[in-house]
C-alpha cells in the first residue's frame, strides 16, 4: 500500500503542477481557463504541494486570498493524511 500511495503522491502533485501551469498559460493568452474549483479539487485529493509550487513559481493566483490561505491549509491536511497512511 505504501508504494501505491507514494506513486499517487508523485502523480497527483505532477498533475496539480501541470494544470496550474496550463491555467497560467491560458490566462496569458486570454483563453478559456481552468476553473478554480478544479484547482482546489486537485489540491484536496493530494496535489496541494504541486499546486502550491506552481502557484509561486509561475506567480499565478498569488493575489487571491482564497489560494494564499486555502492551498497551504490543504497541504497541511495532505501532510497529515499521508503521514497517517505512510507510517
Amino acid at each position: 500500500m505504501q508504494t501505491g500511495l507514494l506513486v499517487w503522491l508523485l502523480f497527483i502533485n505532477a498533475v496539480g503542477y501541470l494544470v496550474m501551469s496550463e491555467d497560467k498559460k491560458r490566462a496569458r493568452k486570454h483563453r478559456d481557463r481552468v476553473p478554480e474549483r478544479t484547482l482546489f479539487l486537485l489540491a484536496l485529493i493530494g496535489g496541494a504541494l504541486g499546486v502550491l509550487i506552481a502557484m509561486y513559481r509561475k506567480r499565478h493566483k498569488t493575489q487571491h486570498m482564497s489560494f494564499r490561505l486555502g492551498i497551504p491549509a490543504l497541504l497541511f491536511v495532505n501532510a497529515l493524511l499521508y503521514g497517517y497512511f505512510l507510517r
